[in-house]
């Protein structure tokens, strides 16, 4: 018996396959909020400030208390074989705020980075094969951007910045993997798309330079790294960091380094994208 709660896209919450997340804005947020600290204990002057801000109504604390009972009442009749789940025993009122049981949710940032961890690790230890497909298995949680239609305050805009990053973290990551696993060409398409989508990016392109290096395509990798220069300029009045100018000498030159099947150097600096 437990509660499923998917917060990496759209909000999904399901009792034995039976939907039962609030359509209402205020009582959504406050389940996503309860679900990011599932097995703590979210104090009501967090959860009244995430969705009323710093200037509550004097019934705050009482509409939280009527979002609480609602919750409770759609877990208790989500069986549909008339039995009923104790929606208490799911979300427990403690002495100064509220707490789902984490034995008895399961939620989907929790198994992603469950998944992410582990790949991170097999990275770390050379085992690139293990790597690509545990941050394979974990972004593949992702349905969207985290709590895409959650109104967010101050808590939930935090986790959804952080979920993001870490998202692009372990997508850079991904990437290097495979990339060292020789799924050069594989990776063009892919890497294409994300260098449209994060022109800023030297992770990104560094990425895209060595795919397309490694692929026979020379000119191609001289192209991205001059459109990489350029937005930088453009944007920011910046020019590329020393290990993207070393990166593009050591294709200039045809470096043999830059066939080998492990990260190249200048290919690690960035690890986070940088959104244009």
């Amino acid at each position: 018996m437990r509660l499923d709660i998917n917060l990496l896209g759209p909000l999904e919450a399901t009792f034995d396959n039976v939907p039962v997340a609030p359509s209402a804005a205020k009582p959504r947020q406050l389940l996503a909020i309860l679900a990011i600290g599932a097995g703590h204990v979210v104090p009501v002057s967090t959860l009244v400030n995430e969705i009323w801000g710093h200037e509550p109504p004097r019934s705050s604390v009482a509409t939280l208390h009527t979002y609480i009972g609602k919750l409770r009442k759609r877990l208790n009749s989500a069986a549909g074989d008339g039995t009923e789940c104790d929606g208490k025993k799911f979300l427990t009122t403690e002495a100064n705020g509220y707490r789902l049981d984490g034995d008895l949710v399961r939620l989907d940032v929790h198994k992603y980075e469950e998944l992410a961890s582990a790949g991170r690790r097999a990275a770390e230890n050379g085992d690139y094969a293990t790597a690509s497909h545990s941050l394979t298995a974990a972004l593949s949680l992702w349905r969207g951007p985290a709590l895409c239609d959650i109104t967010t305050g101050p808590q939930l805009t935090v986790e959804s910045v952080r979920l993001t990053e870490t998202r692009l973290s372990d997508l850079d990551a991904r990437l290097e993997a495979d990339l060292c696993l020789g799924r050069d060409r594989g990776l063009l398409g892919e890497l294409a798309g994300l260098c449209a989508q994060y022109p800023l990016s030297e992770s990104m392109c560094g990425k895209y330079m060595l795919a397309l290096y490694r692929s026979g395509q020379h000119w191609r990798a001289l192209e991205a790294f001059h459109r990489l220069r350029a937005g930088l300029v453009e944007e920011l009045g910046v020019d590329p960091s020393a290990s993207m100018r070393h990166l593009h000498e050591a294709v200039l030159r045809g470096d043999p380094e830059l066939d080998g099947r492990r990260p190249y150097a200048a290919d690690r600096t960035i690890a986070h994208a940088i959104a244009g």
